[in-house]
């Protein structure tokens, strides 16, 4: 067991690199100095615990650029770029994202018909900090940060999340109010839902929304969306919504 490869590729127009080895002991000196280490599994180190490592594979040699580039980032705490729309840039959320956050909550109008933030910001940050451990991790999506291209500003959020008690994944949306009725949630909701056909292979898509937030019930009709039933949630009363690929 003495395997070692050194990848080297560019990120953000940066240099990167991400190294491969099949030793704990290797993987250890290398996760010492900094570096980002994926472990490669094989028979003869089952024997080894990399139980402290987040990244394995069986085929060192056959990865993917994408791959690469999305262990990179994730060891080295730095959010994926989800996808580009017409206007706008989809992708990981940050706790330096907190900041604009606030800004975009404090208009009552987007607290009306959804939970708001953590009344204090570090508090906020520490949610988004153990959001990237345990939901992006983990599920390799969740909520995203939406960005407007031209002007590099945040501008929303848009994303699927889990709901405790329902197998299909829900669609969830924001748009800043100095952005809103420019076609931006209909565009990032679209532009989410194509990759969750084509890159998570999502077959259903599901969407809950109260019966008096008229922008998104029509904003579900445009987007394809069937309606199901009413539901009655400790959170309240929902009309739920299913897409199917």
């Amino acid at each position: 067991m003495n395997y070692l490869r050194k990848i080297e590729f560019h990120t953000e127009g940066e240099g990167a690199v991400l190294y491969v080895t099949d030793g704990v002991e290797t993987a250890d000196a290398l996760r010492k100095e900094g570096q980002a280490v994926l472990i490669y599994l094989h028979p003869g180190n089952s024997g080894q615990d990399f139980s402290q490592y987040l990244f394995a594979v069986e085929d060192p040699e056959n990865l993917e650029p994408e791959y690469v580039e999305r262990v990179y980032r994730r060891l080295k705490g730095l959010p994926w770029h989800i996808m580009d729309t017409a206007r706008c840039g989809i992708r990981e959320t940050t706790p330096e994202d907190v900041e604009d956050f606030f800004k975009i909550y404090s208009d009552p109008v987007i607290t009306r018909y959804m939970e708001g933030l953590y009344p204090d910001k570090e508090q906020e940050k520490l949610y988004v900090k153990e959001y990237i451990d345990k939901i992006y991790t983990y599920y390799g999506y969740g909520v995203w940060t939406v960005t407007e291209r031209q002007s590099g500003e945040i501008i929303g959020r848009v994303g699927f999340s889990n709901r405790e008690g329902f197998e299909d994944p829900e669609l969830g949306f924001i748009i800043g109010v100095p952005w809103q009725r420019k076609g931006y949630a209909l565009e990032v909701c679209q532009g989410a839902l194509w990759y969750g056909w084509t890159a998570l292979e999502f077959c259903r898509v599901r969407a809950l929304v109260e019966p008096e937030n008229t922008p998104s019930l029509k904003l579900c009709e445009k987007l394809g969306f069937r309606y199901e039933k009413n539901l009655t949630l400790k959170e309240g009363e929902y009309c739920q919504f299913i897409l199917q690929k």
